[in-house]
C-alpha cells in the first residue's frame, strides 16, 4: 500500500525550504541527463511537488522551450507557484494527467513514482502524453535493505512508532526492483531503453536536523507523540555514527537509486 501525502501549505514550505535540498537536489541532474533533456524541448514534470526539477528542467529548454509541472497536492503548487511564477503549474492526477495526447517532448517524474496508487496507469498516461520518439524518465530508490544509512533508520523508526506510523517511510523503497518496474514499463506500453543507476548524497545539518526533516515534511509528523521524537532523535545518533567524522555536526549519507528511461510504442 501506498501513503497518499496531502499535506498542508506549512508542510509544503518546510519541504521545499529543508526537504529538497537535503535530497531531492541531488537527484535533479541525473534526471534530466538520463532524459536527455534540452534547448527547445517541452518538458512535463509528473508529481513536481515544489518544483525543484522543472525549474532546472526550465533552464536547459531555455526560452524556446517550456515546461509543464503537475501535481495532485495543492499545497505543493502554492509554494511551486510562489518560487517560480513564470511555470505553468497544474493540479493534476498522475492516472489522468491534464495534458492532450503527444503534448511534450520529455516527461519526467523523479522521487514520487512510488506514492501512486497505480504505477502502470500512471505510466502509460506519461507514455499517452509524450510524442512519439520522445523519452519518459523515472527515478526512484533502491531497495530498503540496499540502502546502507536508511535501512537500518527506519528499522530504528519501526521500534520506536510501529510499523503503521513508518509505513510512509517504507513507501520510498517500493521500487527499488529493476525488473520488477522494467515489466510495469512494458504493460503501460513503454520500451525501455536505459538504466542509470547512482548513489547520491542526503545531506543535512545534524541528525536532529535529519530527523525533523524526514518526520517533518511527511504525514509522519502527526502521528509521533514529542516523547516518541525524542527517543528517535537520540537513537539516531548511534544509528548514523558510522558516517560521521568525530567532531562534525553536519551530517551526510549515501542515498542508492536509479534512473530508467523508455519511449512509448
Amino acid at each position: 500500500m501506498t501513503e497518499t501525502f496531502q499535506i498542508s501549505p506549512q508542510q509544503a514550505a518546510l519541504y521545499e525550504e529543508q526537504f529538497v535540498p537535503a535530497l531531492f537536489t541531488h537527484w535533479v541532474e541525473p534526471t534530466l541527463m538520463a532524459a536527455q533533456v534540452g534547448p527547445g524541448q517541452r518538458v512535463l514534470d509528473v508529481a513536481c511537488g515544489t518544483g525543484i526539477v522543472a525549474r532546472h528542467a526550465a533552464e536547459r529548454v531555455g526560452p524556446g522551450g517550456s515546461v509543464v509541472g503537475v501535481d495532485l497536492n495543492p499545497a505543493m503548487l502554492q509554494v511551486a507557484a510562489q518560487v517560480s511564477p513564470d511555470l505553468d503549474w497544474r493540479q493534476g492526477d498522475a492516472a489522468a494527467l491534464p495534458l492532450p495526447d503527444d503534448d511534450v517532448d520529455v516527461t519526467v517524474c523523479q522521487s514520487a513514482l512510488m506514492f501512486f496508487p497505480d504505477v502502470v496507469a500512471a505510466l502509460r498516461e506519461m507514455g499517452r502524453v509524450t510524442r512519439a520518439g520522445g523519452r519518459v524518465a523515472v527515478q526512484v530508490f533502491d531497495l530498503l535493505d540496499d540502502q546502507p544509512a536508511y535501512g537500518p533508520w527506519a528499522a530504528m523508526v519501526a521500534r520506536h512508532a510501529g510499523p503503521e506510523a513508518v509505513r510512509m517511510l517504507g513507501t520510498y523503497w517500493v521500487h527499488g526492483d529493476r525488473d520488477r518496474l522494467a515489466a510495469q514499463f512494458a504493460r503501460a506500453g513503454i520500451t525501455v531503453t536505459s538504466v542509470h543507476d547512482h548513489e547520491q548524497p542526503a545531506t543535512f545539518t545534524s541528525v536532529e536536523g535529519m530527523v525533523r526533516t524526514e518526520v517533518g515534511s511527511t504525514p509522519l509528523a502527526d502521528r509521533l507523540s514529542p516523547a516518541q521524537l525524542d527517543r528517535i532523535i537520540a537513537d539516531s545518533a548511534d544509528v548514523y555514527r558510522p558516517f560521521r567524522t568525530p567532531g562534525e555536526t553536519a551530517l551526510t549519507i549515501p542515498l542508492a537509486g536509479y534512473v530508467m528511461v523508455g519511449e512509448p510504442t
